[in-house]
């Protein structure tokens, strides 16, 4: 196998890792939608595929943004019926908690008692950018990789 060879080998592995490991991170991203009626809400959960995401648990936030009491759990159809607790003036928080790298934030806005639905946030997750970082890494990993399969030049004055 030529030089050139083992280094086109590297540079196509290198970025083939960059593109799995970015479209991994794009697979599992939670999407709520809600229904508010007559203060009970209907939370609907699920993957970016599709997936239901069940069990996973429904929790208020506390201000500080630590997990407070929970509400309950996603049932198998990625449905739930919450009601919730007192309602005072201000921004509800909740968590929808799939586990690490598998959550959505949203802040539900309370005015006279109701939950305003047309202008929940969905807060982006804390999880870092792992796609940028795959693709970053990529160049790192070749030049690594180069290093370790370097071919020296045959001497001609032996």
């Amino acid at each position: 196998m030529t030089v050139f060879s083992r280094r086109l080998l590297v540079t196509c592995t290198a970025l083939g890792l960059g593109l799995v490991a970015g479209q991994q991170v794009q697979a599992h991203g939670i999407e709520s939608s809600l229904r508010y009626l007559d203060g009970q809400l209907e939370l609907s959960s699920s993957f970016s595929t599709g997936e239901p995401v069940e069990g996973a648990a429904v929790r208020l936030l506390n201000a500080d943004g630590t997990p407070g009491e929970e509400l309950g759990q996603i049932g198998a159809n990625g449905q739930m019926v919450l009601t919730l607790p007192n309602l005072v003036e201000g921004v509800l928080d909740l968590q929808v908690d799939g586990g690490p790298g598998h959550r959505d934030y949203l802040a539900l806005p309370i005015r006279q008692g109701s939950v305003l639905l047309d202008e929940v946030v969905e807060t982006p997750t804390q999880t870092p950018a792992l796609g940028l970082w795959a693709w970053l890494g990529a160049p790192a990993l070749l030049g690594l990789v180069g290093l370790m399969v370097k071919v020296r030049q045959p001497s001609l004055h032996r």
